[in-house]
């Protein structure tokens, strides 16, 4: 197979290409439980170079470590506080905002610490942000409509989000002097607002799809706009929300099946060096995508480990057959195996430390039977 115009074009703009000799792991960043502590000593200490630490995010902590708080916290000029309904923009900075604020910068002191303590120096470091489109559908304007329905307010967002990245990418990078930052930018609701399926406040219509048009320029700004911040690559997270914005029409599940496959097909358009998905949402078309993109040098992060209880027993054999069934298929190289990043297939939050732990443990098997097969 060989790489179209497209891919070839979405290389060119980003700054991947430096892998591995063998496959790595990472994880997504949401963490099970409230101790930063544990959590950062678990990421540091289990995710050797080549493998990629991340900052982690404890929700469980309540507002303000929730994904969107912890993001909105990074926005500059553009406060937040938190209603019945969620986050609203509001005209200054108030608790909410600031308990996000300190939730995060604990989490990077922690790092600091544990990095410090342990003479720890590790060569890179992933954090996360919820991306501008996710952002706009979770949260509302002042009288309580979602953001996502005024394109003035779409357009705010990210450029307050790119301006806040490099705020962002500083403190992270004192945490860790001298690592290479990674950004992953979760889209879990890209599918919903490219299709038009998210409700209004009110629950009886829905709100206008977005152009794709709009989608690729915001993206493609926003992954230049964390290059320029001082991250080195830039992945985006497509896995899906585990929880929709509201009831949806009968026709959503499949209107959002398909522009879940146009999100993908856009996001390797835009410069990034990485993209994230489950293995169990893929199908053959979204496997030629991903073969295209491979070919032309950009990563995939592969969601593969269940965290789910009732697959938990899955040996890791069964895990690379997942990834070596589609890759032999398309006839892709064994060589390309390296630009693989071995994931958890799906949140980790609601499990124990312990258990998390061990999901980790076998993205990390996972990885090396890949690097097993590739250096054979």
């Amino acid at each position: 197979m060989s790489p179209s115009p497209m891919h070839t074009a979405s290389t060119a703009q980003g700054q991947g290409g430096a892998f591995s000799d063998s496959a790595t792991a990472t994880a997504l960043g949401p963490w099970p439980g409230t101790d930063p502590v544990e959590a950062t000593k678990v990421s540091v200490g289990i995710f050797p170079s080549p493998h990629l630490p991340f900052l982690p995010q404890l929700p469980a902590r309540g507002v303000g470590s929730d994904p969107i708080g912890r993001t909105a916290s990074l926005l500059t000029e553009l406060p937040v506080d938190v209603q019945p309904y969620g986050w609203r923009f509001v005209d200054r900075i108030g608790l909410d905002f600031r308990r996000a604020e300190s939730a995060l910068s604990t989490d990077i002191n922690v790092l600091a610490d544990v990095v410090g303590d342990g003479d720890l120096s590790p060569e890179a470091l992933k954090v996360q942000v919820v991306g501008p489109f996710s952002l706009a559908a979770a949260i509302h304007l002042h009288y309580g409509e979602r953001s996502l329905r005024d394109y003035g307010a779409r357009r705010d967002i990210g450029q307050s989000l790119a301006a806040g990245l490099a705020i962002h990418a500083q403190k992270a990078q004192a945490g860790v002097p001298g690592a290479a930052l990674t950004l992953q930018i979760d889209e879990p609701h890209i599918a919903a607002v490219l299709a038009g399926t998210i409700p209004t406040a009110s629950g009886y219509r829905s709100l206008r799809a977005i152009p794709r048009s709009e989608l690729r320029q915001v993206w493609s700004d926003l992954v230049a706009a964390a290059r320029a911040a001082g991250f080195s690559q830039v992945a985006i997270n497509l896995a899906p929300a585990e929880k929709a914005l509201g009831e949806a029409g009968d026709g959503a599940p499949a209107a959002e099946a398909e522009q879940w496959r146009q999100a993908l097909d856009i996001a390797v358009e835009c410069g990034i060096d990485a993209v994230a998905l489950p293995l169990n949402k893929l199908d053959g078309g979204h496997w030629e995508i991903l073969a295209g993109a491979v070919e032309a040098g950009l990563g995939v992060w592969a969601g593969t480990v269940p965290a789910a209880a009732d697959q938990a027993s899955l040996p890791y054999a069964a895990l690379v057959e997942r990834i070596m069934r589609p890759w032999r298929k398309l006839g892709l190289a064994e060589s390309g195996l390296n630009q693989l990043r071995i994931t958890e297939e799906s949140t980790m939050t609601a499990l124990t430390p312990q258990r998390a732990r061990a999901v980790l443990g076998k993205t990390l098997d996972v990885a090396q039977a890949l690097g097993d097969i590739r250096n054979a």
